[in-house]
């Protein structure tokens, strides 16, 4: 079981081991197997690291938001949940890992929705979250890591499958997919996007003054604005809180060094990116002709970063002020409050902010975000009841997929008991087999309707 939870919980190492075998398959010689697979993994820690300079940069700033506004309420995190989820449900969680990633390989192989989901920590997360609410529905032993599994490997398959309309918008083909579990944002953010946006407008076309012009480099629009948010932020706030987050240094000081320390993550990111992606794409190859036919790899939400980085910027923004009207609105319902997440509001927000601007550029992008982070700030405060009920008290998943998965399975096994569950799962494989076959009859209408243009040619 270590083992397996060791395994999950190192992505460098799942996304080598695909590169390694992609070579393999391929014939490669063992001079470009080697070099593949180690610049694979490279590429995955140097943009894993620059993630995490930015979560902890966000995580310096997270407690003098809250001083400055006076917000109060539970911070949506996944990693507080996995912490209680692992004690009670340790052996469940691992084995829903492994034979779940099987299953999502299986519905690769003998279906047309071909997304292999290579994100281990959300793999993780989401095996937390249903070894959670089935064992609450009297799920257990075996029963419960078959399940769990069918449902893990659907939802690994069904999240890349309703965003790539969209990446595909920004990629350009199908060589990779989103593998981060916030498919609902990411399909519907992008639907507003495109119904009050014009993508001819697109952020990376911003017009700028000329002596504004440095506002066109990445690394210095992202640098500038986040001085302003730091120094801003921690000005207002409390200053015994600013001093204990400085440690006595000067809170100017410390504002700015931080807001540099997140730009530098963001350019580390982007860096990583661009090496993996170099060798994981070519390497993917021998998977899609060998293993799982036309298959495409889901990875994390960084990898679309470097497709529009001043989109990353505006959707992080206005996902930000979207959470925070719906902070605003929380009190005056019956449900809990919610902290906006900073670390949350930026990968997805960021995210979504690409996906937005392919299709409804600046404005798009912007509305867009807003309604990302109303979406990610609300769901997380219907979750938090259930999981409550399930004795994570003060804890919530902060990613949209988590607290609809939640909330669908939980609240079906409530209703209709195991029997509502196995039925999820049997509408769930009706979808694959019926959009499966939806998928051949236009694949073989485009083909027919090529045909005539092959043959004048």
């Amino acid at each position: 079981m270590n083992f397996i939870f060791s395994f999950f919980n190192q992505p460098a190492i799942i996304i080598g081991l695909i590169a390694f075998i992609g070579l393999i398959t391929l014939h490669k010689p063992v001079e470009k197997v080697l070099t593949g697979t180690f610049k694979t993994v490279i590429g995955f820690v140097i943009l894993s690291q620059g993630g995490n300079i930015i979560s902890s940069a966000l995580t310096n700033l997270s407690p003098a938001f809250e001083s400055a506004f006076h917000v109060q309420g539970v911070i949506p995190s996944n990693e507080a949940v996995i912490g209680t989820a692992q004690k009670l449900f340790g052996p469940e969680m691992a084995l829903i890992m492994a034979f779940g990633f099987l299953c999502n390989i299986l519905i690769a192989r003998f279906t047309k929705f071909k997304y292999i989901f290579l994100s281990g920590h959300h793999i993780l997360f989401m095996s937390a979250l249903l070894s959670a609410v089935l064992s609450t529905l009297g799920f257990k032993g075996t029963e419960l890591v078959i399940v769990g599994s069918l449902l893990l490997g659907a939802v690994m398959t069904l999240s890349p499958a309703v965003t790539q309309p969209f990446y595909r918008k920004v990629t350009g083909n199908d060589s990779v997919a989103m593998g981060h579990f916030n498919g609902i944002s990411y399909c519907l953010s992008p639907m507003i996007s495109k119904l009050v946006g014009n993508k001819e407008h697109s952020t990376e076309s911003i017009k700028v003054p000329k002596r504004l012009s440095f506002f066109k480099d990445n690394t210095i629009s992202t640098v500038l604005v986040m001085l302003i948010l730091y120094v801003v932020t921690y000005l207002m706030a409390k200053q015994s809180v600013v001093l204990k987050l400085s440690g006595g240094d000067n809170v100017v000081m410390f504002a700015i060094m931080q807001a540099i320390i997140f730009t530098a993550g963001f350019v580390i990111v982007l860096q990583g990116v661009r090496m993996m992606l170099a060798e994981i794409v070519p390497a993917f190859k021998g998977i899609s002709e060998k293993i799982v036919p036309d298959a495409t790899p889901a990875l994390d939400v960084p990898v679309i970063f470097p497709y529009a980085p001043n989109a990353v910027l505006i959707g992080f923004i206005s996902s930000t002020v979207g959470g925070l009207l719906v902070f605003a609105l929380l009190p005056f319902t019956s449900l809990p409050i919610i902290i906006p997440g900073l670390i949350n509001l930026f990968f997805v927000g960021a995210g979504v902010g690409v996906l937005s601007n392919a299709v409804g550029g600046i404005r798009g992008t912007i509305i867009g975000g807003i309604f990302n982070g109303a979406l990610i700030t609300f769901l997380p405060a219907l979750m938090l009841p259930v999981l409550g009920k399930l004795g994570f008290a003060n804890s919530t998943f902060g990613d949209a997929d988590f607290a609809v998965v939640g909330i669908v399975v939980g609240h079906i096994g409530e209703i209709f008991g195991k029997i509502g569950v196995y039925a999820l799962i049997g509408v769930l494989a009706l979808i694959f087999i019926i959009g499966s076959v939806i998928k051949t009859k236009r694949m073989a209408v485009k083909a027919n309707s090529e045909e005539p243009v092959e043959a004048a040619k």
